[in-house]
């Protein structure tokens, strides 16, 4: 394991509630993001781990289908689940997200069906599911690109006074997830400015899974991540990306801020990517098992179990049947992708411009006279 791994790890400036035994901390430091987080009972927690272990089972069958040729591609969010959780939860139904695309356990928290997910990975549509009904956005593969969405929708929300008027119902703020090697992207820091000059009511929430797929984190910046929206006026903070209640909790604290017209915040959720960057991305040739062993030991689920144990809340009969409605997922979800047949080649022409297009049309005919030719006139 590098001695960054080591270094980042083991910074106190993280915000913590719940240690990696599952024991629950007391430094005073973060006594108001604890207070945040005192409303939480046992039963939102094991409520919490039902949702992390749903997502989990969801996103290791959908790895499983993309290993069978079911997907085209799979981005896993393994590891990544109580930054998710957390963050997702402290969300107001009129909060408006605008996620990158392993973003699964923020979708779940939106009431997004996670198979509707797989309808883009498999090449059916653009995204699956109705992003004004869950005010959950679309994914979007270009690295950063919707921070900049974010950051105008976000502005748009301030000029339609949807920000500071004292009404816990209609105030909102806009939230944009996005990874560590995002923020070397331009539009990353584009957003930066745009939110700081204008207090635009948006809260930048980045996953440090500590790898952009094969560049670690000491390749990609010499401050963490937390630290860099100082520079643009922008107030950050580092949390414990596997601590559930912590991002909880720090999530809150940002979404009030953006709410009440305090304007934006960065927050650095320092957690790992216990998988792949994606299914087409092999991390053993540039990180150690040793280093994916410590992360393994600091599951984000794990935590949450031991916590429940030690305060007598952990039930054996309950987790049998979270395990089994984990199961039953995983078999709604393979039966639904598999239904779903195989999209018409030509469909990707579909939808380019909201009306007729020349250009396209004739891009369409050259390609169906194309596949017309092969021998069996099938689609390629």
């Amino acid at each position: 394991m590098s001695d960054d791994v080591t270094r980042l790890t083991d910074d106190d400036d993280l915000v913590r509630l719940v240690d990696h035994e599952g024991e629950r901390t007391t430094d005073a430091r973060w006594d108001a993001y604890r207070a945040r987080a005192a409303h939480l009972s046992l039963s939102d927690v094991r409520d919490m781990f039902r949702d992390m272990t749903l997502v989990r089972a969801f996103d290791n069958e959908a790895t499983s289908l993309q290993r069978q040729g079911e997907l085209g591609l799979w981005a896993q969010s393994l590891g990544q689940e109580a930054a998710q959780i957390g963050s997702g939860r402290a969300l107001a139904p009129q909060d408006y997200v605008f996620p990158s695309y392993r973003e699964h356990g923020v979708a779940h928290t939106r009431g997004v069906d996670l198979a509707q997910i797989l309808h883009l990975f498999r090449g059916i549509d653009h995204g699956g599911w109705d992003a004004q009904a869950h005010s959950f956005q679309n994914y979007t593969l270009v690295i950063g690109a919707h921070t900049l969405h974010a950051t105008g929708y976000a502005m748009g929300v301030q000029r339609d006074g949807l920000v500071g008027t004292g009404d816990p119902t209609r105030d909102m703020a806009v939230v944009t997830y996005f990874g560590d090697g995002a923020t070397s992207q331009g539009d990353v820091n584009e957003s930066l400015v745009f939110a700081s000059v204008n207090q635009a009511p948006l809260v930048m929430f980045c996953q440090n899974n500590q790898w952009a797929i094969s560049e670690p984190n000491a390749r990609q910046f010499r401050v963490p991540v937390g630290r860099r929206g100082e520079g643009f006026g922008v107030p950050g903070v580092r949390v414990d990306g596997n601590d559930v209640l912590a991002c909880y909790a720090v999530m809150q604290e940002a979404l009030e801020r953006a709410r009440s017209g305090g304007g934006p915040t960065l927050v650095e959720a320092f957690t790992y990517r216990m998988g792949a960057h994606t299914t087409s991305d092999d991390p053993t040739r540039y990180r150690t098992r040793e280093e994916e062993q410590f992360w393994r030991d600091r599951d984000p689920i794990d935590r949450v179990e031991r916590l429940l144990r030690r305060e007598g809340a952990w039930d054996d009969a309950w987790a049998e049947q979270v395990a089994a409605e984990a199961a039953e997922l995983g078999a709604r979800v393979r039966e639904h992708v598999r239904a779903l047949g195989r999209p018409v080649s030509s469909s990707m022409f579909d939808d380019v411009y909201a009306t007729e297009h020349a250009q396209v049309t004739h891009e369409r005919q050259l390609f169906e006279t194309y596949e017309a030719g092969f021998a069996d006139g099938g689609a390629r």
